[in-house]
């Protein structure tokens, strides 16, 4: 690959899906006032644009060899094996359901001084997010909780709201099942207990630092007014075990394959869900991850062109001219998938589009494979978690709205505590406390679930 010869126009699709993405995305959303208007676009279509557009380049090569490249892209190890952890989380979350979250925030609340309402709110928001794998649903559960929290108790709706917004963020980050993290570590060949020790010593710093800093605020307050609800804890028995495999580094198969057994059984013994209605919500899980699943195969086959052209070896040719060094490098891969959400709005997204390019400066800065998949899922959640377009900020907004608050996104902006110190956390990984793990060329750590993406010749 380094012998090859870079071509800045292989490229070109991914140029053309960031303008038009980012360009209708900014048109629909600020242009035409279009509520959620990136969300309104369709990715999928987008991506076969840019396909495309892949398809029409280098006409020296037919259209059958491009077909069989991107058949080699699509049926990678890495690739199916992604797609079939996203059905699987997918089916977990459609048979455990997300009530149990509310319980959580409902226990804590009705135990805690009110005092401490709004560092409850963020912890919470850690652990349902680390539970669920996802930062929107958790936002769209806590965020009512949030109002409710700061109508009773006099805190201000901007502090609660931020404070979920980050808590949302950090399970985001670390989640076994979240998008990001299977993204991340498949796209890069690591398993995810490596991935989650090496974003764990990250995410706490930041993460403790945050809740100090919501606690002086909280302190400093005149707070009266508690928040009460009915809660149901044993619902939470299913994301406990699945968290609880993850961290011990249990297939992520076997995990989820035993939360799905057992959400089921909970969900039907408790009356929660129908027996009848079981099924129904496995396939509407599964199909939640439809557009994830369709992303993840456009952009291997894309990628798969590109690489075969030398866009890839142009890039990282033009990388290596402005970042030096491991510690240039890491820095380089972070600012890379921060600029594919900022343009994409979707940490998933920009994530599977910076895999390819993530995987082959890993080689070439010698940073391990869990170091490189950290990086790509952390810097990712720290942009999502701050930009005013993302799904997270307008959720949060929309669910006040809903319930008759009034709130914008620079008003929440200056409360995102832990985005900010995630990102400092990060810097502080990279620059000041060495790693002294270097990146493993084929058969890869020793505790690899994947094999790395094959060339296509």
């Amino acid at each position: 690959m380094a012998d090859k010869k870079g071509n800045v126009a292989a490229l070109l699709p991914i140029g053309v899906f960031l303008v038009l993405y980012l360009g209708l995305g900014i048109m629909f959303e600020y242009g035409m006032g279009i509520s959620m208007g990136f969300y309104n676009i369709p990715i999928v279509v987008i991506f076969l644009i840019a396909l495309l557009v892949a398809c029409f380049q280098n006409r020296k090569v037919s259209f059958d060899r491009k077909l069989t490249i991107m058949g080699r892209g699509i049926g990678d190890k890495t690739i199916v094996t992604m797609i079939l952890i996203f059905m699987a989380a997918g089916v977990f979350v459609g048979t455990v359901g997300r009530d149990s979250a509310e319980s959580v925030a409902y226990l804590m609340l009705s135990i805690i001084p009110a005092e401490f309402s709004v560092a409850v709110l963020f912890v919470v928001s850690c652990f349902v997010s680390l539970a669920m794998g996802t930062s929107v649903g958790t936002i769209t559960l806590i965020t009512p909780i949030a109002a409710a929290v700061s109508a009773a108790s006099g805190f201000s709706l901007p502090l609660c709201v931020g404070s979920v917004m980050g808590g949302a963020m950090f399970g985001d980050n670390l989640s076994f099942i979240s998008d990001t993290t299977i993204a991340a570590c498949q796209g890069q060949g690591c398993k995810m207990g490596d991935k989650f020790r090496e974003n764990f010593k990250i995410a706490l710093p930041a993460a403790l630092v945050t809740l100090v800093i919501i606690l002086v605020l909280s302190l400093g307050e005149n707070i009266t007014g508690t928040v009460q609800n009915d809660y149901n804890l044993i619902e939470l028995i299913p994301y406990l075990i699945v968290l609880i495999g993850g961290i011990l580094g249990i297939n992520v198969f076997i995990v989820l394959l035993a939360g799905i057994v057992v959400g089921s059984v909970v969900v039907v013994a408790t009356g929660a869900v129908p027996a009848t209605d079981l099924l129904g919500n496995m396939g509407t899980g599964a199909a939640g991850m439809f557009e994830t699943t369709m992303v993840a195969v456009l952009v291997s086959a894309i990628c798969a062109l590109i690489r075969e052209n030398g866009g890839f070896v142009a890039l990282l040719n033009g990388i290596k001219r402005v970042f030096k060094g491991r510690k240039g490098g890491q820095l380089g891969m972070g600012l890379l998938v921060g600029a594919m959400d900022i343009a994409t709005a979707n940490n998933t997204v920009a994530i599977v589009m910076a895999n390819p390019i993530a995987h082959e400066m890993a080689e070439t800065y010698d940073i391990s494979r869990r170091k490189t998949a950290s990086l790509l899922d952390t810097f990712s959640c720290v942009f999502q978690g701050v930009i005013p377009y993302g799904a997270q900020m307008l959720v949060a907004i929309s669910a006040c709205a809903e319930l008759g608050y009034a709130v914008s996104a620079f008003q929440i902006m200056p409360f995102l505590f832990y985005p900010f110190f995630l990102l400092l956390s990060s810097l502080v990984f990279i620059f000041v406390i060495p790693d002294d793990r270097g990146y493993t060329p084929h058969h890869g750590e020793e505790d690899l679930e994947v094999v790395e993406v094959e060339e296509t010749a």
